[in-house]
């Protein structure tokens, strides 16, 4: 009998995660190449700070890396873990909690899934493909990833202290929107044959989540070897989207290495304009939402632009490549990943356009 803390069962795998299973003896070039990169420069700002301090562009680079890195490696690591935890759990269970993926209850599930969810933005991505894998529908999962690109616990408090307790609500609220609204338009485009059904999904009837769960749980024996093996397929599961989180990083190094502070702040006032440039802005700089949130802060007090500090919250899920190419490598689908900033950038300008003309 299988046990709700088992080992996973085998995944049906999408066309993409085919390709890689065929190439699988090959290296993963853009893996290896970022984090030796990403490596070298984080302990060269640790352990050699003085030797490369005449090269001010590389004491920068290694400076940013390493600022990135600190503030990401506890959310990366909180996703692993639960990327762990999610492949013990059958899919039957996900099923059930989640409801129904093409309902609204289903979706009104998933879009508090994610914004309860203490996690950065880099472990709600980790959960959220993990989410496709175990059966949730398409429309679940891109709401549970909308609605929870800022919005932990920790970072709520934060920015209720940066910005006042009614901005952050307001931000909170508009996001829960864009995440139901945009996972009512994935459920309808994939009802149409728009876009390709989660091929894990399944049917379950007469399921009792808490009775199952209790009843599995006691027949579990919670090892060492048990711990361990949870731990080694978080990280392994967790590989495919980790290469394009490093990639971020070192894009995002760049870009406060050579683009200064002063000129990022003076074109992001309360106009279309500052609103575009935001918008691009936010896309190409890949930052965890513990970095996101300040800068956000600051365009809403010192810009006095809070839909550019809205926006640039939300950039981080709705154009984001990161987010991009993590969907079209679980959904083996680049019309699903483009799919995404199609629908939720119209609704992240229209609020954000609001909030600017509420504020001003």
């Amino acid at each position: 009998m299988s046990s709700c803390c088992s080992p996973p069962e085998p995944e049906p795998q999408a066309s993409c995660c085919g390709e890689e299973t065929a190439k699988k003896s090959r290296p993963d070039l853009l893996l290896w190449s970022t984090l030796i990169l990403v490596s070298v420069a984080y302990l060269l700002d640790v352990f050699a700070t003085d030797v490369i301090s005449e090269w001010v562009s590389l004491s920068s680079m290694t400076e940013a890396v390493h600022h990135l890195m600190d503030s990401m490696w506890i959310g990366l690591a909180l996703g692993m873990f639960f990327v762990g935890v999610l492949g013990r759990v059958p899919r039957e269970f996900v099923t059930s909690l989640l409801g129904k993926g093409d309902t609204f209850i289903g979706i009104l599930r998933a879009t508090f899934a994610g914004v309860l969810l203490d996690l950065c933005s880099h472990g709600i991505l980790l959960v959220a493909m993990r989410l496709y894998q175990r059966g949730a529908s398409l429309g679940q999962v891109m709401a549970f990833l909308i609605a929870s690109p800022w919005n932990s616990l920790s970072l709520t408090v934060i920015l209720i202290a940066l910005i006042g307790w009614k901005w952050t609500l307001l931000f909170i609220v508009c996001s829960m929107v864009i995440g139901i609204i945009s996972g009512l338009i994935f459920n309808a485009l994939v009802n149409s044959g728009t876009l390709l059904a989660n091929p894990n999904t399944i049917e379950v009837t007469n399921f009792k989540v808490w009775p199952e769960a209790k009843k599995r749980l006691a027949e579990t024996k919670f090892s060492i070897q048990w711990w361990s093996s949870m731990l080694w397929e978080g990280l392994k599961d967790s590989r495919m989207i980790v290469r394009w989180l490093l990639l971020g990083v070192l894009l995002a190094a760049a870009i406060r290495t050579f683009v200064p502070l002063d000129s990022f702040q003076t074109y992001f006032g309360a106009t279309l304009a500052g609103l575009g440039m935001t918008l691009l802005v936010a896309t190409i700089l890949e930052i965890c939402s513990e970095g996101s949130t300040p800068i956000a802060a600051d365009l809403v007090t010192r810009a006095e632009a809070p839909g550019n500090g809205f926006a640039f919250l939300m950039t981080g899920v709705a154009t984001d490549y990161t987010e991009i190419m993590s969907l079209r490598e679980t959904t083996g689908s680049w019309k699903i990943a483009l799919f995404l900033p199609l629908i939720t950038v119209p609704q992240v300008v229209l609020l954000s356009w609001v909030m600017n003309l509420a504020g001003g």
